[in-house]
């Protein structure tokens, strides 16, 4: 039922920004990943006497998730950069849960390309007190999208799309051309991102967030 839950809010809160209903997405939003965090913290592995199977890494990726999630409501520089640190606090809570499963170099090399291009294209179109700050941001996004693969390839799909979703903020932060409805494309991959990240990180092959990577 909370998996149901937090589908249905999701649902809720892309058709209002698909409708372009401002109140709708404000109300749903702050739904998503409290819901998402209730959905994770009653999964309970076989065995474990009742206990919660979900990492408390995990639920405080979630949480700063949503912290950002509620800055991101307000359409001021000091909140945007509110958000951005917590999404930064996130990010730190996932490396630590990944751990030091293996991954592939080629895909580093990728991310790391990647990386490179997008902060030297942007650059030069950001608010100059915005461009420390979203470089930095960047990085730890990149690596955390890079290093979700150790958790096996659902994982490493969320972090892809949490990337690309970060990436499309970016964009219209420095004015670049958007796609019609950007703040729907922006949610629909950044929801994607945390629902693979949450159930990539509890499938049962991780054993709930300890490193038991398996070829």
């Amino acid at each position: 039922m909370l998996l149901v839950a937090f589908a249905a809010a999701c649902a809720l809160d892309l058709a209002a920004l698909l409708a372009g209903l401002r109140l709708g997405h404000v109300l749903a939003k702050p739904l998503l990943m409290p819901l998402l965090v209730a959905y994770v913290v009653s999964r309970r592995p076989a065995g474990a006497g009742g206990a919660s199977g979900a990492p408390r890494l995990l639920i405080a990726a979630l949480l700063f998730g949503w912290g950002g999630d509620l800055a991101l409501l307000f359409d001021a520089p000091a909140a945007f950069l509110i958000g951005m640190g917590s999404f930064a606090a996130g990010h730190v809570c996932y490396l630590l849960l990944f751990g030091r499963g293996r991954t592939h170099p080629a895909i580093g090399g990728a991310y790391a390309a990647a990386l490179v291009g997008t902060v030297a294209l942007l650059w030069g179109d950001l608010p100059v007190g915005l461009r420390v700050p979203v470089a930095g941001y960047s990085l730890l996004l990149t690596a955390m999208a890079y290093r979700s693969g150790a958790l096996g390839t659902r994982a490493a799909i969320g972090g892809a799309l949490f990337l690309l979703s970060d990436t499309l903020i970016a964009t219209g932060v420095a004015e670049w051309p958007q796609p019609p409805r950007p703040d729907f494309w922006i949610m629909v991959t950044y929801l994607a991102a945390q629902y693979l990240l949450a159930t990539g990180a509890l499938a049962p092959r991780q054993a709930y967030g300890r490193s038991v990577i398996q070829d």
